[in-house]
């Protein structure tokens, strides 16, 4: 077969990923006006996201552990139904006359909770259902739909919150991840159990937790990669945080923030959309390089730059994101063993999330102190050079090389090698999302 959407399984999953993956770009929006009409407070709206990120990140290793102890499938469908139930509850609250802040914070720590054991199963699903010579177009193929979401999300919030209201933005949600469910209740059942992946059945979950890390330091061109991704998730929370402010009064309004947002979803879509046709040579090395890119609307927003530049800017940088998203994650699903797959995603995932609330809170204190263009120039200084400089790490320049060389010398050239065998039928494992 040769395209990933030919098979079955896959089918399935991108559909479900896609469908849910829409509910929640509107949700965002949604959310924030909202808990903003009904409490008149910004302090409101950042408890609840606080509720919501909280349990994710404290949750996440756990979420890993489960993701391989136990059928990435069934985990995901379950996630996907207590999601369903959060995000219904927040709706019919918010249709009621009194929506109350506490029911819709309990509900996002409950999707926050859910959300961290559902990150992890990502890479495992894809690998369970693609073939490894697919899975680099079945991640780009993930990445485009989550890029062509970003893009529709907000317009579709937009027009559900002034014409029906903000609650039907999360009955859409909530109903999008029921269909996901469903779709993934259709996926093949594993042919065998999962003993292949806890060998002593007595394994303590601290063993769990402590062999995932052993599989993380083990590669020194995945561990570096990882700081350089917290990094660039950190260089994100000061553009976003102080970008709107610098839109409105420099560059000519709120309407130059908002296309300063569309034109990074269109370069999200449009990375991933070369990352499907371009098979790079030594793809962690390609990957991180682009990565690099972000440096530049961090340095138009600091001058600032006119706005075409800004925007310009924004959507080559994103590009760099949607680009290595599907490679990343190719890397890893053909270099990890499949037994430790979501405990080695949800250490990446853990790392990346965990630095955004740093940029969060430390780029006002420095904008304050020193003014906008202190952090934005030294957050463009530091994604540009932690990125860019992976490039010093041997892991990072080799890997790929001899996958590459292996394919020269075979009978038929063809698409990188995965260790794990061939099957028409998926393996024993059985989730997808943007990174960094």
């Amino acid at each position: 077969m040769s395209h990933p959407l030919r098979l079955p399984g896959f089918r399935l999953l991108f559909l479900g990923r896609t469908i849910s993956t829409l509910g929640d770009a509107v949700v965002p929006a949604a959310l924030a006006i909202a808990v903003t009409r009904a409490t008149g407070s910004s302090a409101a709206l950042a408890l609840v996201l606080g509720c919501a990120m909280v349990p994710r990140l404290l949750l996440l290793p756990f979420g890993g552990v489960a993701g391989d102890r136990f059928d990435p499938r069934l985990v995901a469908l379950t996630t996907d139904l207590v999601r369903a139930v959060a995000q219904l509850f927040v709706g019919l609250e918010l249709l009621g006359d009194r929506p109350s802040l506490a029911h819709i914070a309990l509900a996002s720590a409950v999707g926050g909770v859910a959300s961290a054991f559902a990150m992890p199963t990502a890479s495992p699903l894809v690998a369970a259902t693609v073939r490894g010579e697919l899975r680099l177009r079945a991640n780009a193929l993930l990445g485009t739909a989550t890029g062509a979401a970003r893009l529709g999300g907000p317009a579709l919030a937009g027009v559900l919150v002034y014409t029906a209201g903000p609650g039907w933005a999360f009955l859409l949600d909530g109903a999008s991840f029921v269909l996901s469910a469903a779709l993934l209740a259709r996926l093949p059942r594993p042919t065998t159990d999962h003993t292949d992946r806890t060998p002593d059945g007595g394994r303590s979950l601290r063993r769990d937790l402590a062999d995932g890390w052993r599989e993380v330091r083990s590669r020194d061109w995945y561990w570096t990669s990882l700081i350089a991704h917290g990094v660039w998730n950190g260089a994100s929370a000061v553009l976003l945080t102080l970008g709107p402010l610098i839109a409105a009064t420099r560059l000519g309004g709120d309407g130059a923030w908002v296309a300063l947002t569309q034109a990074g979803a269109v370069g999200l879509l449009v990375g991933s959309l070369i990352a499907g046709k371009v098979r790079p040579r030594r793809p962690v090395l390609a990957g991180n390089l682009a990565l690099a890119l972000y440096g530049l609307p961090l340095l138009a927003l600091a001058v600032p730059a006119p706005v075409a530049v800004a925007v310009a800017a924004q959507a080559v940088a994103m590009a760099g994101l949607g680009f290595l998203n599907p490679v990343w994650e190719t890397v890893v699903q053909q270099d990890f063993p499949a037994g430790s797959l979501a405990r080695v995603t949800s250490y990446d995932w853990l790392l990346s999330l965990g630095a955004a609330p740093l940029g969060y809170v430390l780029a006002p204190l420095a904008a304050d102190a020193w003014g906008s263009r202190v952090p934005l120039l030294t957050a463009a200084v530091l994604v540009t050079l932690v990125c860019a400089g992976t490039a010093a790490v041997p892991g990072v320049r080799r890997h790929g090389v001899r996958q590459a060389a292996a394919t020269v010398t075979a009978t038929v050239p063809g698409p990188l090698p995965s260790p794990e065998p061939v099957t028409e039928r998926p393996p024993v494992r059985a989730r997808a999302q943007v990174k960094p």
